[in-house]
């Protein structure tokens, strides 16, 4: 049912996305990394992974030299993406000219590229994607729509759309836990922690125009909520460096935070001629590699 199609070089024409807005984005790789407990950002060693005036998003890393992104095709499809570090060729891990494919993430088995689907009837559910290319499985048939999510113990925190949008966490199949409402698109598992941490939109203050949200988790295990402070303002998208530090973004600026401290520590600029507005982040500890999502400046 579906095609499976490796390429080394790859082009996609344009897409209008059904899950994110549309714009041109490309994926930026900067050198991170910890020394004598302090983290530094290597701003020479800034280069380009992807480099198309179209719609490259959404990385994750699934492994010691690769990272998974979704992109589109050359028919407007989004498919999920696999970029090797060392030999720097791209892979297909879908192509699927009937449905579109998002938010990939590697689930805790290690076995499979989990990815939100928007298959043809309009359903958006959680679909996994074997490393070995074999055939996809749908993995909750009556939870959706799903926008984003994060694994614990082989299961899925889920952001789940709706009006408000709910955060929920499958204890059982006779128990779908509503963890918290009103929540951004941030979930992401604290690391060596039971704990999903996620914005709480409803808390939130305002500084010269910039919002900041409450960052919450929620302990999986011992079903307790945690303060873990404020979002960088400005910003929505975040991600765990360890345990105790959080990155943000906001304009072509980097920011860190450690838990239990308020205020937010610049470590520098991402400056790629022609590139805005740092959003979407991923990092990978054993590369020593962060990426981010910038955005074309429009000419």
């Amino acid at each position: 049912m579906y095609r499976r199609f490796f390429v080394t070089l790859f082009t996609y024409l344009i897409c209008i996305p059904q899950l994110i807005a549309q714009g041109s984005f490309d994926l930026i790789a900067v050198d991170l990394k910890k020394q004598t407990g302090k983290w530094t950002l290597s701003i020479n060693s800034v280069e380009k992974i992807t480099d198309r005036d179209l719609y490259d998003n959404q990385p994750a890393f699934i492994n010691d030299k690769q990272m998974a992104f979704s992109a589109a095709d050359d028919k407007g499809n989004h498919d999920i993406i696999i970029y090797n570090f060392e030999s720097r060729k791209f892979t297909n891990l879908t192509k699927s000219a009937d449905r579109n494919e998002f938010s990939p993430s590697l689930t805790d088995c290690g076995l499979y590229v989990s990815a939100v689907t928007v298959e043809p009837d309009g359903k958006q559910r959680l679909w996994l994607y074997p490393t070995n290319f074999g055939e996809p499985e749908l993995l909750y048939d009556d939870i959706e729509p799903v926008g984003y999510y994060d694994w614990y113990d082989n299961k899925a925190a889920m952001f789940v759309l709706g009006k408000p949008n709910s955060l929920v966490y499958p204890y059982g199949k006779s128990e779908l836990h509503t963890i918290d409402k009103n929540v951004g698109r941030s979930i992401k598992k604290r690391p060596k922690s039971s704990t999903i941490a996620y914005l709480d939109l409803d808390k939130m203050t305002e500084s010269n125009g910039h919002k900041s949200y409450s960052i919450v988790g929620f302990d999986i295990e011992k079903r307790e909520y945690i303060d873990l402070g404020m979002s960088l303002p400005g910003s929505q998208d975040f991600i765990w460096l360890d345990a105790n530090t959080l990155l943000m973004g906001i304009g072509n600026e980097l920011f860190i935070r450690k838990i239990g401290k308020e205020s937010w520590e610049s470590l520098g600029s991402v400056e790629v001629v022609g590139y805005q507005n740092i959003t979407r982040l991923a990092y990978s500890e054993p590369l020593k590699k962060l990426v981010v999502v910038m955005e074309r400046k429009k000419e």
